[in-house]
């Protein structure tokens, strides 16, 4: 189910990145694969919100840059290098939202994918 998915999440990151390359700013990549993933019949919210709660209580609130078919959470990046901050900001909205799988994706001088499941 998700390999399925996620599979046509990189297919369009790949697709975005061919046609764009590097050096663009974040939101510039985003709003590209946006586009692409709903041309192959994805729902994409983008700047989905996540709340974080303490002890029921709202302590924070964050976007992810994709929330796709309500099971994918895409991260992305526009950095020369990923570091282990930006993987542990994917995990944090997986626990955050309960959702399972993540795509942290660096659009750098080489297009990295990172697969996170809580």
């Amino acid at each position: 189910m998700y390999s399925e998915i996620t599979d046509k999440i990189m297919g369009c990151i790949y697709d975005v990145y061919n046609a764009l390359g590097y050096g663009f700013v974040e939101k510039v990549y985003e709003n590209a694969l946006v586009i692409k993933l709903k041309q192959i019949g994805l729902d994409v919210v983008q700047q989905a919100p996540i709340r974080v709660l303490f002890e029921g209580q709202l302590i924070g609130e964050f976007v992810a840059d994709l929330l796709v078919d309500k099971k994918v959470i895409v991260e992305i990046k526009a950095v020369s290098t990923l570091t282990s901050v930006h993987e542990v900001q994917l995990v944090n909205y997986l626990k955050a939202t309960g959702v399972e799988v993540g795509l942290l994706v660096n659009f750098g001088e080489k297009v990295k994918i990172v697969r996170r499941v809580f």
